[in-house]
C-alpha cells in the first residue's frame, strides 16, 4: 500500500492537464503577511514534502538545503528517506509516470513562487480559493478549471476555527515556497545590512577627515 501511495497521488493530482505557470488570476490576492521565520518555514516544508512531492517536484533544492532553515540531521534524514542528503527533492518515477499516462508533468515547485505575480500571496491564495459550486462541483476563484485537488479541503470546511487551521497551513507553505525559489535571500539581506553600515561608518570618517582637514588649512 506505501509503494502505491505516491502513484495515487499523482493520479489525483493531474487527472487532466493543467499548468500552474500558465494561470492568470481572475480574484485579487489575499492581503496576507508571511513571517519567514524558522518555525514557519518548517512546518511549510513538512506540509509541501507531504503534500506536494507526490505530484510536484522541487528539483533546484536539495535534502541538505533543509538545514537552513532550522531542521536538523536526524529529521533531514526522516524527511529523506532513503534519498541522498545532496540529492535534489526530485522523483524521476513522478516525472515518467505522469508523462506516460497524461503527456504531461506537473510544474517543478522550486521557482514557482518567483513565476507568479503576487509570489508567496498568490500560493496562499490559491490555496485558500477553492470553493463548492452549487452542483457540487470544486473550482478556484484563483484558477477557474484547475486540476489540481483542493489538497486542504479548505472548500469542504465550514468551520471557522477549522478554516483558520488551514489557511495557517497554507501560509506556511507559500513561506516555504517563497523560500526555495530564492533561499539566499536572507543572507543577502544579512550582507546588505552590513553593507550600510560599513557605508555609514565609512562616510563618517571621510566626513571627519575633511573636516579635520580643513581646519588645518584655515588656521594656517
Amino acid at each position: 500500500m506505501r509503494a502505491m501511495l505516491p502513484s495515487l497521488m499523482a493520479l489525483l493530482c493531474v487527472m487532466s492537464t493543467y499548468d500552474l505557470r500558465a494561470a492568470s488570476p481572475s480574484s485579487s490576492l489575499a492581503d496576507v503577511e508571511l513571517s519567514h521565520e524558522s518555525e514557519n518555514l518548517k512546518r511549510g516544508a513538512q506540509f509541501v514534502l507531504s503534500m506536494c512531492t507526490g505530484c510536484h517536484n522541487l528539483t533546484y533544492v536539495k535534502y541538505r538545503e533543509l538545514l537552513r532553515i532550522g531542521f536538523n540531521h536526524q529529521e533531514v534524514a526522516e524527511l529523506k528517506g532513503d534519498n541522498d542528503i545532496n540529492a535534489p527533492i526530485f522523483s524521476p518515477d513522478i516525472v515518467e509516470m505522469t508523462k506516460s499516462l497524461f503527456g504531461l508533468v506537473p510544474p517543478d515547485l522550486s521557482l514557482i513562487a518567483k513565476a507568479r505575480e503576487g509570489k508567496g500571496r498568490y500560493i496562499y491564495t490559491l490555496l485558500t480559493s477553492y470553493h463548492q459550486n452549487e452542483d457540487g462541483s470544486v473550482d478556484n476563484s484563483v484558477f477557474p478549471g484547475i486540476r489540481m485537488p483542493d489538497v486542504l479541503s479548505y472548500s469542504s470546511t465550514t468551520d471557522d476555527q477549522d478554516r483558520k487551521v488551514l489557511e495557517e497551513q497554507a501560509r506556511d507553505a507559500a513561506v516555504f515556497l517563497e523560500w526555495t525559489a530564492d533561499p539566499h535571500a536572507n543572507d543577502r539581506r544579512t550582507m546588505g545590512y552590513y553593507v550600510m553600515g560599513y557605508l555609514i561608518v565609512f562616510t563618517f570618517l571621510l566626513w571627519f577627515l575633511k573636516r579635520r582637514t580643513w581646519s588645518q588649512l584655515e588656521g594656517k
